[in-house]
């Protein structure tokens, strides 16, 4: 039961995006309203969560030519109307829809509200179109459309909970030891395809990021640092293949990446470095594959009492999660697996995330390196002790104090970090 559990699991988070996956999200739902309306909207009105708000502000949208916001999200989905490709919607977005795009802004009433709503992902959209007025409800998750009404009548609904986990299936069943187990036994062949999908995409989009310039250029800092120098390594290696892929992603390059718990960013962090040292120390496909599933779950597992949006950087926890599985790699037991765990999320727990944007390059790397040195500790026999902070005597009781800190404890760090970045109250003073 654990392994179909877990496949289900893994089938529901890794999904193809192209794009920073909140952006999407609102592209998705403009699609979805404009399949309700007989032409493009003279005035729409997109209300919308405060992470939602956050993490689009300063993304660049895939094939916009570096237009960012809310807005041009929301425009996008509008011209490009179709929903069936889900977090894909703008793959085959052009120079005329960026035309459209524009004119569209320029011509029609586009207001963003601040919704006010306990969910950390809800956005509803409307807009009136002559006499048609429809309206689209997302909540949780990027996809999850749980109403839509046309002219005061409901076209779709369905039942959704406060409760950020009900959309999903039920993740009760994970704990690192059985994570470990099902990495050891399950049937390779039965998520074979899905984790080389995850792969084949999340390389792909490295290539990108290493062969062009990016706004920030962390990767060739790191290059250039510790290349033809006998400080080179495979962990350096995978810091600048990391941060290449992030800055591609959210510059706004065309390449799908294979989420995890709804992020790219999160999918690149899980996979990427377990690639990295794999291909290096010439393990077989096997080893390199149960490892994958292992970081996946690893980092689902955290981000199920984080939540898919906070004010905790989700790099942290990703990142945590592959190098626990570098550990399992390197024929690393429970116990240091578990100690790995422990000793990175000792020292990440309190980076914040303002906002999903190309430095988040950055955020990871410094995630990633400390999840290094927490492996290193871990295989020399050490362990960050019980009661040192918010670290407990098992590795399920540190990964729910994180959630707790993450979910309760910096609510109001979050708020403060949107006003901040929106230059409002005291805060931003």
């Amino acid at each position: 039961m654990v392994n179909k559990n877990y496949i289900k699991i893994l089938e529901e988070e890794l999904v193809p995006a192209l794009g920073c996956t909140e952006p999407i999200a609102i592209a998705y739902a403009a699609a979805k309203l404009r399949e309700e309306l007989p032409s493009l909207p003279d005035e729409v009105i997109i209300q919308s969560s405060g992470n939602m708000i956050k993490n689009v502000k300063s993304a660049v949208i895939p094939n916009t030519e570096g237009l960012k916001g809310m807005e041009v999200a929301f425009a996008a989905g509008l011209i490009v109307g179709d929903s069936s490709k889900a977090l894909e919607i703008l793959s085959d977005l052009n120079s005329d829809d960026i035309n459209k795009i524009n004119k569209f802004l320029n011509t029609s009433s586009v207001k963003v509200v601040h919704l006010d709503t306990p969910a950390k992902l809800h956005i509803i959209v409307s807009g009136t179109a002559k006499n048609d007025h429809a309206s689209v409800e997302l909540i949780h998750s990027h996809t999850n459309v749980v109403k839509i009404e046309k002219n005061g009548k409901a076209v779709f609904s369905k039942e959704f909970s406060t409760d950020e986990n009900s959309s999903q299936s039920n993740r009760s069943c994970l704990n690192v030891k059985d994570i470990i187990e099902f990495a050891n036994s399950v049937d390779i062949n039965l998520i074979k395809k899905l984790l080389k999908t995850q792969e084949e995409y999340n390389t792909a989009i490295v290539q990108a990021g290493l062969n062009t310039e990016s706004p920030f250029g962390l990767s060739k800092v790191i290059l250039k640092q510790y290349q033809n120098t006998e400080c080179f390594s495979i962990e350096a290696q995978a810091k600048a293949e990391l941060s290449a892929a992030i800055e591609a992603r959210l510059s706004g390059k065309s390449y799908a990446v294979i989420t995890n718990s709804g992020s790219g960013t999160q999918g690149l962090c899980v996979s990427i470095p377990v690639l990295v040292f794999a291909r290096e120390l010439k393990l077989s496909e096997e080893k390199k594959l149960r490892a994958l599933a292992l970081s996946n779950l690893l980092a689902i597992h955290q981000k199920t009492s984080v939540g898919r949006l906070s004010a905790f950087c989700g790099t942290a926890g990703a990142t945590t999660a592959a190098v626990s599985a570098i550990t399992y790699l390197k024929g690393g037991t429970y116990e240091q697996i578990s100690a790995t765990l422990t000793n990175s999320l000792a020292a990440v727990a309190g980076i914040i995330c303002d906002g999903a944007k190309v430095s988040c390059s950055a955020k990871a790397v410094l995630s990633l390196n400390a999840a290094f040195l927490a492996h290193h500790l871990a295989m020399s026999g050490d362990i960050v002790e019980a009661g040192d902070g918010i670290v407990k005597d098992d590795v399920e009781k540190t990964i729910s104090s994180v959630g707790i800190l993450a979910s309760k404890g910096m609510q109001e760090t979050d708020k403060v970090i949107l006003d901040i970045m929106l230059d409002q109250g005291v805060a931003a003073k």
